[in-house]
């Protein structure tokens, strides 16, 4: 079969191996569709976090089921699954309190582990969320869509708030949308002008903002001067990061789900004045996979610009780097397996 590896930063290969061998209590599946997400981008880049290559990429996936044993979730041979790529111990202090995606030792498939950027891969079966009413398309994107659900549920974000998302990448982008729906208002900065319109055109965010000194002025008027209740970073960029607290209500809630690899630094009087709840929204869990696919059942997520690029597998290598470049107009890409 064959696959994709990311030998080192900058450069991919296309590869040829054998089908992996499915032992006792796992699955082989077979890989439809992989999301590009910003993980792999960065990985590409030489700028990922718990990184080691050579590593075969790709977490974001859409699958069928070519082997199984019989399971607790009743999956059968032949079933389309979303791949819940945390792959968690179940035994220390956070899987133990509900908090898997945050275990102690996680492996993530396509970061610390080989992931789906090949035709068939072996997986344990209680990593697999079944989706038979989803396309591939919209089975390729419920993780990122998850991480987005996983936020504004830390954040514990009610109907009629204003919040602020920085970054209008597919992680912000999830965000916003998912806000709406569970009825805040929202308020999108980016300093991509290209993003920021979609944000507004086809996601329908209440303001959008060009990042930079301004917009925290703008946020201040288009709140009456209480500023937003919860800010969500979606850049993991050292500077948003470290700024994005100025959008902050007194009160209110920082959430950063963008991952920056250097050290942050903030004023703590500004921040103990608000009296800040800073929270860091790590991965996904079950019961965020199950609300995205929800909402994707319901087609109340607009899939049909969500993903601008899409590609064979056989193309995924020369056209990679330009994904990198803003101007290419890249919301999110696929690649076909």
């Amino acid at each position: 079969m064959k696959y994709i590896v990311c030998e080192k930063p900058g450069r991919f290969a296309l590869k040829q191996k054998d089908v992996p061998t499915r032992q006792s209590g796992e699955a082989l599946l077979e890989i439809h569709k992989v999301g590009i997400c910003g993980t792999d981008l960065h990985a590409y880049a030489g700028n990922q976090a718990f990184f080691e290559y050579p590593r075969i990429l790709g977490h974001e996936l859409a699958a069928r089921v070519l082997e199984i044993d019989e399971n607790p979730q009743e999956i059968k041979i032949g079933d389309k699954v979303v791949v819940m790529p945390y792959i968690s111990c179940g035994s220390c202090i956070a899987c133990s309190n509900g908090k898997s995606n945050c275990c102690t030792d996680i492996q993530v498939l396509g970061v610390h582990t080989d992931g789906g950027m090949q035709q068939r891969i072996v997986v344990p079966p209680e990593l697999l969320v079944p989706a038979p009413r989803l396309s591939d398309d919209q089975m390729a994107v419920v993780e990122p869509l998850a991480i987005g659900a996983h936020a504004i549920r830390r954040a514990d974000l009610k109907s009629g708030e204003t919040i602020v998302v920085v970054g209008c990448g597919p992680i912000g982008i999830g965000i916003l949308k998912l806000a709406q729906i569970a009825g805040a208002q929202v308020i999108a900065i980016d300093t991509n002008e290209q993003r920021l319109e979609y944000a507004r055109e086809k996601i329908g965010a209440d303001h959008t903002l060009l990042g930079g000194k301004d917009a925290v002025e703008q946020v201040r008027h288009i709140t009456d001067g209480d500023m937003a209740t919860a800010v969500f970073d979606a850049t993991g960029h050292k500077g948003a990061l470290e700024s994005g607290i100025a959008y902050m209500a007194h009160g209110g809630r920082y959430v950063l789900v963008g991952l920056s690899k250097g050290e942050l630094c903030f004023t703590h009087p500004e921040i103990h004045a608000k009296e800040t709840s800073l929270l860091c929204s790590r991965n996904a869990t079950l019961e965020d996979f199950k609300q995205v696919i929800s909402i994707l059942e319901a087609d109340k997520f607009p899939m049909d610009s969500f993903i601008t690029h899409n590609v064979d597998f056989t193309e995924m290598i020369a056209n990679f780097e330009t994904w990198l470049d803003p101007e290419k107009g890249v919301i999110k890409a696929t690649v076909n397996f």
